[in-house]
């Protein structure tokens, strides 16, 4: 399904309207010297990348429930990301997960990305599921277990996604772990963490010039005793064990409550170690759900860090912009919508922030002042402001009103049927 420009905005009313807000608000941001153009551009190259395990309804541990419509090939997927770009111009990219979403025609498959004006962002292994015919099983960890033989099977897995990466044009790998243990004394954690050590270390010698290697972390789940890498430290950690090409990748529901994910994300860019984000929300553990949907200020003070730290720390390379969700109330494709919505509003209201003034109230320890500054940015309504760089871009005004108007989702219903599943979980 391919969308073209004319299709999406056709109510010169809601044009109309917009162009006085924008213009209002355009107004009295530059009366506060804040250059409207710039934030404009910045917000229109901003791209974050889906995941193309998250386009169909996702999984809980009772059951699957379908939103019908599913696309069932890797083609489809791509086609549904491109009708999500086409609405947001904000999703010019895509996550492998690795095997779920094997091309069998490689050529073909960039040849359909390319048309779609998508890109290949990082490749996920997965050693958290045994696979068919596989010879070893990853029921007791994969990286870190203290069989040769799992750990050999899981970082030739881990390789073979590289070199499937490659192939795509991909640039980096993401590795997360579901190694761990449920049950005191069940493992040990120094040898389960020095074999992990170890076989990221083989993995990352097979990483392309290049290429980065992400190593993503998790408290807990699917083990409720340990995980092997269970914080931010720990990745941090093996990253620099692994060498300048390795670096943190955060997930906003990997971490126990209340944890300070901006300091974190602050510190990792100070050492020049954060390289990617999985956007989601939570209420109480690793939720997956619509980013902002829970913990809207929090995400801004995130971005907050992000801006600060993406102007301020030339050591840290440019970040990668992942979706991680999983949907199971909500049509797909509405709920990644609505997640891009709020990423990018984040962004712009991290962009308001006077940096300058904020670091000055900051060193005359004006606690007051500090809190008014990021206040009056978060306040601020920026919706104007993403939709003109939509429109700049020539996508909708209101993706979600011009998905449900064109009634996308009953017509993949009509082409696909009820009955496709999604791969993923």
């Amino acid at each position: 399904m391919i969308l073209n420009p004319d299709q999406l905005n056709t109510n010169k009313d809601d044009i109309s309207i917009h162009k006085d807000q924008f213009d209002n608000l355009a107004s009295s941001l530059s009366r506060q010297n804040i250059q409207v153009d710039q934030i404009v551009n910045k917000l229109a190259n901003f791209q974050i990348a889906i995941p193309s395990w998250a386009l169909g309804a996702g999984g809980t541990r009772f059951g699957r429930f379908s939103y019908h419509g599913e696309p069932s090939s890797l083609e489809q997927k791509l086609e549904d990301i491109g009708v999500i770009h086409s609405l947001t111009k904000s999703a010019g990219a895509v996550s492998l997960h690795i095997p779920w979403d094997i091309p069998k025609d490689y050529n073909a498959i960039k040849e359909l990305a390319n048309s779609l004006d998508i890109k290949f962002d990082a490749v996920n292994s997965n050693t958290f599921q045994d696979q068919p015919n596989a010879k070893e099983s990853y029921k007791f960890g994969s990286l870190s277990n203290t069989s040769q033989a799992v750990r050999d099977q899981a970082i030739a897995h881990n390789k073979e996604v590289i070199n499937i990466g490659e192939k795509l044009g991909s640039k980096s790998i993401t590795v997360w772990l579901a190694d761990g243990s449920s049950f005191p004394g069940q493992s040990n954690f120094q040898t389960a963490l020095s074999h992990t050590q170890n076989s990221l270390k083989d993995i990352y010698k097979s990483l392309p010039n290049d290429w980065k290697l992400f190593i993503e972390y998790k408290p807990y789940e699917p083990y409720f005793y340990s995980t092997v890498i269970q914080d931010w430290g720990t990745s941090f950690m093996l990253a620099n064990e692994c060498g300048e090409k390795a670096f943190t990748l955060v997930d906003l529901g990997h971490h126990l409550p209340n944890t300070n994910i901006e300091q974190i994300v602050s510190t990792l860019m100070l050492k020049g170690k954060l390289g990617g984000f999985h956007f989601n929300d939570s209420k109480y553990g690793d939720d997956d759900i619509t980013v902002g949907s829970i913990k809207p200020y929090a995400l801004f003070l995130i971005f907050n860090e992000l801006v600060y730290g993406m102007e301020n720390n030339p050591q840290n390379p440019e970040l990668s912009w992942m979706i991680d969700a999983s949907h199971n109330l909500k049509d797909p494709l509405e709920d990644l919508i609505q997640s891009l919505e709020t990423i990018q509003i984040t962004y712009a209201k991290a962009l308001l922030v006077d940096q300058t003034k904020l670091k000055q109230a900051q060193e005359n320890h004006d606690v007051s002042l500090c809190q008014e500054i990021l206040q009056n940015a978060y306040l601020t309504d920026v919706r104007p402001l993403v939709k003109q760089a939509r429109l700049q871009q020539q996508g909708a005004l209101d993706p979600l009103k011009a998905y449900r108007l064109l009634s996308i989702r009953e017509q993949l219903i009509k082409e696909r049927g009820k009955n496709t599943v999604a791969t993923g979980l």
